[in-house]
C-alpha cells in the first residue's frame, strides 16, 4: 500500500496527466515582497556609494594638498617625498601616511643632488631641482633657509624608481650585502647630516607597508597582460572537451563512464610519475635539499619548484589521490552499473531537452553580473570617504596631529603658534552620518551579494528540475514533453515561486554571512593567547561549515520538489527529506555513486588541460616554445586555467548532475504513486524501472 493510499487518495490513470500538481499558486509571497524591497535597498545603497565614491582614491595616489597623482590629462604622475626617512616613523603604520610633503612630479630624480648644491650649481641643475618644489616658488629669488624653514623644496635628492606610481629609492646591494642607493651607500641631506643608504632602506619599506605584496600583484597582472589570450584559448579548450563529453554521454554513456575511469587514473598516475622524475632530477643539485619552511615565504613561487621537497610532497598528494579513488571504485563496483544506467537514463533526459546544456551560460551571465555589482560598489564605498587633514610639524607643538583645513590654515591660531607646521592630507574618512555607518552599508552590500548569487543559483536548479520533471511525468515520451520545457520551467519559476527562492536562498545566506564573520574574527584572533577562545571558534567554524553544506543539499532537494508540485519552501523541504529518508538505501546506491563519476569527469579534464598547460607555459614543448610568453610566474596562467577549466566542467556537469537527482526524486514519487498496474502504472521507462529491481536485490547487502 502506497502513501497516497493510506492516506485515502484512490487515484485512477488519466492518460492527459503531466505532473503531481497541475494547477499552480504564487508560494512564500511574503519572502517575495522582502527580497523586492532588499533588492530595492540594494539598489538605493549602490547609487549612494557610485555618488560618494571615488575609485581614483585607489587607483592614483594622494599628494599632500589631496590631489591625485596621475590622473587623466595630468602629466604627473609619480608621487614624490620631500623627505623620504620620515617614512620611518610609526605614524606610517597607523595612518598609512608619510609625515612629509608629498608632490605630484613628472618623474622621479635619478640623481644625488642637495639643495644648496643646486642654488650654487649651474642653470641646468636649478631648473631640474625647482620641478620639485612647491607650485609658485621662485628658486632663483628665495634664500636656502626661507625654503627649508617654509617647507617649499626638499633640503635633498636621492636616485629613485618609480613604483606604484610613487618614487621610492633606487635601491640595490654590492658584493657583501652592503646597501646602496643608486652606487652610493652614504648621503648628504642637504643641512650637513650624512645619511646611511640602510635608513633610506627602512623608510622605503615603511612608505608602503604592503610594497612586496604589490611588487608580485604587479607581476601577476603584468603575466595576466601577457598571457590573457591563451588563457582564454585553454578555457575555450575546456568548454569544447566538457561539450564533447556531454554529446558522447548522450549516445554512449556506458563506454565513456569506463573511458573516464580509466583516464582518471592514468592522468594521475602520470603525475604521480612527473613528480617523480622532477624529484629524482633534483638530487645533488645545490640548493635541492632546503626544506620548505626553512625557506619560509617567497615572493617568487618558481624557488619552490626548485627543492625535492615540493616534488615530493606533490608526489604524496596525487598518491594518497590516486589510493583513495583505486578503493572507491573497488568498493563501489556493484553500484557503478547501476549508477551507469542511471546516467543512461539521464543521457536520454539531456537528449530530449537539449537547450538544458546551455542553461549554465544564462547561470554564468547572471553571476557575473552579480559579482560585478557588488564589487563595484564594495570599492564606491571604500572610496566615498572625505580627505582628513592633520598638523604635521618638527617641532613640539600643542596641535600636534589634529585635525585642520588647508584653505585657513595660514591664518589659524596653529600656524602663528607652530611656524614649522603644516597641514598635510594624512588620510580618508569622514565624521558625517553617512561616514559613520558606511560599515554596515558593507555589511549590506556583502549579505545581499550572498542573497542575490545564492537566488540565481536557485532559479537554475529549479530551472532544471521543472524543465526534467515534464520529461520525466510525461507518459508518452517525447509526444508528451513540452516544446520549450527550459523557457516554461523558467516562466513557472519566476511566476509562481521567486518567493520560495528567495526563501531558500535567504536561510543559506545567513550562514555563509556568519561564516564569514567567523573568518574574520579569526585573522583577528591570529595574535591572541586565549587558547579557549581559539578552539571554541574553530569548532564553531565547523558546525556552520557543516550547517552550510546541509543546506545545500536540503535546499537543492526543495527546489527540486518546488518544480514538481508547486508547494512552498518549508512543504517542499520537509517532503524532500522524508521522501529521501524513505528511499535512504537508493539515495546511498544510485545517486552519491553517479555523483562521483560525474565528480571523476569533471576531474578528468581538469587533469588533461592542467598538463597542457603546465606544459606549455612552462615552455617544455619545444615545437610550441617560442609562441609561449615571456612570464614572471609561469604558474599564474596555469592555476587560471586549471581552475576555470574546473568551474566550465562543473557548469556542464551540473546539468547532468541536476537531471540526475531530478530523475531520482520522481522516480521515488513514482514508486509511492503508483504500483505498475493497468489502473496506476508507472511514468518510469522500462529501464529505470529495471535500475529499481536492482536496488530492491541489494536491500539485503550491507549497506
Amino acid at each position: 500500500m502506497t502513501k497516497y493510499e493510506r492516506q485515502g487518495e484512490s487515484r485512477k490513470f488519466d492518460p492527459n496527466f503531466k505532473g503531481p500538481i497541475q494547477n499552480r499558486g504564487c508560494t512564500d509571497i511574503l519572502c517575495c515582497i522582502l527580497f523586492i524591497i532588499a533588492l530595492m535597498g540594494y539598489f538605493a545603497v549602490g547609487i549612494l556609494a557610485w555618488s560618494q565614491g571615488d575609485p581614483r582614491k585607489v587607483i592614483y595616489p594622494t599628494d599632500s594638498r589631496g590631489q591625485f597623482c596621475g590622473q587623466a590629462g595630468t602629466k604627473k604622475p609619480f608621487l614624490f617625498y620631500f623627505n623620504i626617512l620620515k617614512c620611518a616613523s610609526p605614524l606610517v603604520l597607523l595612518e598609512f601616511q608619510c609625515p612629509t610633503t608629498q608632490l605630484c612630479v613628472e618623474r622621479c630624480p635619478d640623481k644625488h643632488l642637495t639643495l644648496m648644491k643646486a642654488k650654487l650649481g649651474s642653470n641646468e641643475d636649478r631648473q631640474y631641482y625647482q620641478q620639485y618644489c612647491k607650485e609658485a616658488v621662485d628658486f632663483t629669488k628665495v634664500s636656502s633657509p626661507e625654503i627649508l624653514r617654509d617647507g617649499l623644496c626638499p633640503a635633498m635628492l636621492m636616485p629613485s624608481k618609480a613604483f606604484t606610481r610613487r618614487c621610492l629609492p633606487a635601491l640595490g646591494t654590492r658584493k657583501g650585502g652592503v646597501v646602496v642607493v643608486g652606487n652610493e651607500t652614504t648621503f648628504d641631506d642637504g643641512q650637513g647630516v650624512s645619511i646611511n643608504a640602510t635608513d633610506v632602506l627602512e623608510a622605503s619599506k615603511k612608505s608602503n607597508v604592503v610594497v612586496e605584496a604589490r611588487q608580485v600583484a604587479m607581476r601577476i597582472f603584468e603575466d595576466y597582460t601577457q598571457s590573457w589570450h591563451w588563457i582564454l584559448l585553454g578555457l575555450v579548450i575546456a568548454m569544447v572537451i566538457s561539450l564533447i563529453f556531454i554529446v558522447l554521454l548522450r549516445f554512449l554513456a556506458g563506454i565513456m563512464v569506463w573511458v573516464m575511469i580509466v583516464l582518471v587514473i592514468l592522468v594521475i598516475g602520470y603525475g604521480i610519475f612527473h613528480c617523480y622524475m622532477e624529484f629524482a632530477s633534483l638530487k645533488g643539485e645545490p640548493g635541492s635539499d632546503v626544506t620548505i619552511r626553512d625557506l619560509g615565504l617567497q615572493t617568487d613561487f618558481s624557488v619552490y619548484l626548485q627543492i625535492r621537497q615540493t616534488w615530493l610532497a606533490f608526489m604524496i598528494i596525487l598518491a594518497i589521490v590516486e589510493l583513495i579513488i583505486i578503493l572507491l571504485l573497488i568498493f563501489l563496483r556493484k553500484r557503478l552499473l547501476i549508477a551507469i544506467a542511471l546516467i543512461k537514463e539521464a543521457s536520454r533526459a539531456v537528449g530530449h531537452v537539449m537547450s538544458s546544456l546551455f542553461y549554465p551560460l544564462l547561470t554564468f551571465a547572471l553571476l557575473a553580473v552579480v559579482i560585478a555589482y557588488w564589487a563595484i560598489t564594495a570599492v564606491f564605498l571604500s572610496t566615498s570617504n572625505e580627505q582628513v587633514y592633520k598638523v604635521f610639524n618638527n617641532s613640539e607643538c600643542a596641535y600636534a596631529r589634529q585635525t585642520c583645513d588647508p584653505k585657513t590654515f595660514n591664518t589659524s591660531n596653529i600656524s602663528a603658534q607652530c611656524p614649522d607646521a603644516e597641514c598635510l592630507f594624512a588620510f580618508y574618512g569622514g565624521e558625517t552620518l553617512y561616514h559613520k555607518y558606511l560599515i554596515l552599508l558593507q555589511f549590506y552590500n556583502v549579505f545581499l551579494f550572498f542573497w542575490c548569487a545564492n537566488f540565481v543559483t536557485a532559479l537554475g536548479q529549479v530551472t532544471l528540475a521543472g524543465a526534467y520533471a515534464s520529461y520525466y511525468w510525461a507518459f508518452k515520451k517525447p509526444e508528451d514533453i513540452p516544446a520549450y520545457p527550459i523557457f516554461s520551467s523558467l516562466g513557472r519559476a519566476l511566476r509562481y515561486h521567486t518567493g520560495s527562492l528567495a526563501f531558500g536562498s535567504l536561510i543559506l545566506s545567513m550562514v555563509q554571512v556568519i561564516r564569514v564573520i567567523l573568518e574574520y574574527l579569526d585573522q583577528k584572533l591570529k595574535g591572541a593567547q586565549n587558547r579557549f577562545a581559539k578552539f571554541l571558534l574553530s569548532c564553531l567554524k565547523c558546525c556552520f561549515w557543516c550547517l552550510e553544506k546541509c543546506i545545500k543539499f536540503l535546499n537543492r532537494n526543495a527546489y527540486i520538489m518546488i518544480a514538481i508540485y508547486g508547494k512552498n519552501f518549508c512543504t517542499s523541504a520537509r517532503d524532500a527529506f522524508f521522501l529521501l529518508m524513505r528511499n535512504i538505501i537508493r539515495v546511498a546506491v544510485l545517486d552519491k555513486v553517479t555523483d562521483f563519476l560525474l565528480f571523476l569527469g569533471k576531474l578528468l579534464i581538469v587533469g588533461i588541460v592542467g598538463i597542457f598547460s603546465f606544459f606549455f607555459f612552462s615552455g617544455r614543448i619545444k615545437a610550441v616554445e617560442q609562441a609561449a610568453p615571456s612570464l614572471n610566474y609561469y604558474w599564474v596562467p596555469i592555476l587560471t586555467v586549471v581552475v576555470g577549466s574546473y568551474l566550465i566542467a562543473h557548469g556542464f556537469f551540473s546539468v547532468y548532475a541536476m537531471c540526475v537527482d531530478t530523475l531520482f526524486l520522481c522516480f521515488c514519487e513514482d514508486l509511492e504513486r503508483n504500483d505498475g498496474s493497468s489502473e496506476r502504472p508507472y511514468f518510469m521507462s522500462p529501464e529505470l524501472h529495471e535500475i529499481l529491481s536492482k536496488t530492491k536485490r541489494q536491500k539485503s547487502e550491507a549497506w
